[in-house]
């Protein structure tokens, strides 16, 4: 069974470092693969090229999950990471957007979708794989490390990343270091489909197969199919808990300490990781929990968790990691007297006008504004504390916000060696710490319930659908809804309540609709 988990877990690892090698360039990619000049639209269009990658991981879903139903589990998730792997590398070719111009967002884009559509299959293949080759009794235990192989993914993608900042410099990563990371996939790729070629097909699977069982059409009737209607609606429910418990903890985490706590990229990305190494644990202990008293209680757990958390975990990052932006905030607050602004990702800095400038300076600063219809004096106003200043004057904002007592910069130490880390680094991570557990305990139960509760002739489809559904579009364009939130009202933590209202609905739903799977027959 060791050898089960190991090979399936190692590939979906990988596959997971390709896919979130761009998720942790995210706040850098900006400014390689967008028109500059407005730095908060580079940040939403990188986001959302990101989040394009999870848009299609449904299609990807559906075409593999009718794979993996018809022609087998092994072979499926062979090709998913040969597509992964590739693309991966790929991008580390693409040339920036000062050498090709649009040619560069086109084929970041292109290349995201590949990666999409590969793990759209990959993640489904992975986990009914170890399911189906558990026992009853330990398969929460052993299909919960399948749930740590994002984690592992990021982490990995984190460390690679770090370690050629620090091995080239940030100047040489900044030109031409970010490639070698995606690179390495090459090397990942085919340690990869070496271990996977080495296990056999799934026992069930093949049972079906010798029985003439398998579905002529799973697509049809995983979502036609009038008995598999509430085991649907109870996936897609766990499921978008799973998604917003995991992005909301372990990445969007790492882009608000970078953006709006101004915490340089190295040391975000070391305390993102020591956070994720230690709460990797409680992935596994929500699964070995799942064993013994039941699937559901131990993710309803998880989502109380992660709905009460959120808020007030952000909050405490923002008073621990830049304490002097938080006071000032409220003792000098900032508003902006103009229309509404329309943050269009694709806008050069040419076509913004001064308010979407002004707020789009402010953002970046980490900075939450209030806004407020126009004056009559003039179509733009900014009011700092007492200070009023009349259009957009880069200079004069700066000055008055640096009189108003407000940082330029993160009152974080940078992390150069051990000696540095303090009680405000070990803060900063406990707090992380508490929201994945939150996800743990969601997220570790996940892939086994998943499994339970769709028949085996149809599993691979059906447990794929509802999983990159919810990671799409809960997950995957979390940060940029949060991040394009924060843009319009001015509140660097307005984003926050999206995840918050999901868990919630999520939870009482859970609670109405969702059934218990321990002891079930696969």
């Amino acid at each position: 069974m060791t050898r089960v988990v190991v090979a399936s877990s190692a590939g979906t690892v990988f596959e997971f470092y390709d896919f979130f090698l761009y998720g942790s360039l995210i706040t850098f990619f900006g400014a390689l693969f967008f028109p500059p000049g407005n730095e908060t639209a580079a940040l939403l269009a990188s986001l959302g090229a990101f989040g394009a990658g999870f848009a299609i991981r449904p299609l990807g879903a559906l075409l593999f999950g009718r794979l993996g139903d018809r022609v087998g589990r092994k072979q499926t998730f062979l090709i998913t990471i040969v597509l992964m792997g590739l693309s991966t590398a790929f991008v580390g070719l693409i040339p920036t957007f000062e050498v090709i111009g649009w040619w560069a967002p086109t084929l970041l884009v292109g290349l995201r979708l590949i990666q999409g559509l590969a793990l759209g299959g990959e993640y489904g293949g992975a986990a009914i794989y170890v399911a189906e080759h558990s026992d009853p009794a330990h398969r929460g235990y052993f299909t919960s490390w399948i749930q740590t192989t994002a984690t592992l993914g990021l982490v990995l993608s984190l460390l690679v990343i770090l370690g050629c900042r620090y091995t080239l410099g940030e100047g040489a990563f900044r030109e031409w270091g970010w490639r070698i990371p995606f690179l390495v996939s090459v090397i990942l790729l085919g340690l990869s489909v070496y271990i996977r070629l080495q296990i056999a097909e799934s026992p069930l699977f093949e049972k079906l197969k010798r029985e003439g069982g398998l579905a002529n059409a799973p697509i049809r009737e995983t979502l036609l199919g009038a008995e598999h209607r509430k085991p649907m609606a109870a996936a897609l429910i766990v499921a978008a808990g799973m998604a917003l418990s995991w992005y909301t903890a372990q990445f969007y985490s790492l882009v608000f300490l970078q953006t709006a706590l101004l915490i340089d990229n190295a040391t975000a990305s070391v305390l993102i990781v020591s956070a994720l190494i230690i709460g990797m644990s409680a992935f596994v202990l929500a699964g070995t929990l799942a064993d013994r008293i039941g699937r559901r209680p131990v993710m309803l757990a998880g989502m109380l968790i992660s709905a009460v958390s959120i808020i007030p975990v952000y909050s405490g990052l923002l008073v621990v990691g830049n304490p002097t932006l938080a006071t000032v905030q409220t003792t000098a607050p900032v508003s902006v007297y103009a229309t509404p602004t329309r943050f269009d990702p694709f806008a050069s800095a040419a076509e913004l006008d001064e308010a979407t400038r002004a707020r789009d300076y402010l953002a970046k600063r980490g900075i939450s504004y209030s806004n407020a219809a126009p004056l009559n004096e003039a179509d733009l106003v900014i009011a700092v504390n007492q200070t009023r200043i009349v259009g957009f004057d880069r200079e004069r904002l700066q000055q008055a916000l640096v009189d108003a007592g407000y940082p330029d910069k993160s009152s974080v130490t940078r992390l150069e060696s051990l000696s540095d880390l303090n009680t405000v680094h070990l803060t900063l991570v406990g707090l992380i710490l508490i929201m994945i557990v939150g996800a743990g305990f969601t997220c570790g139960p996940g892939a086994t319930f998943l499994a339970e509760v769709f028949p085996t002739r149809i599993r691979y489809t059906a447990l794929s659908v509802p999983y990159h559904l919810t990671s799409a579009w809960f997950g995957g364009f979390m940060p940029l809804t949060a991040a394009w939130l924060v843009a319009r009202s001015g509140d660097v933590l307005a984003g926050l309540w999206y995840p918050v209202a999901v868990m919630g609905t999520a939870f009482v739903l859970t609670l109405w609709i969702v059934p218990e799977t321990r002891g079930r027959n696969l």
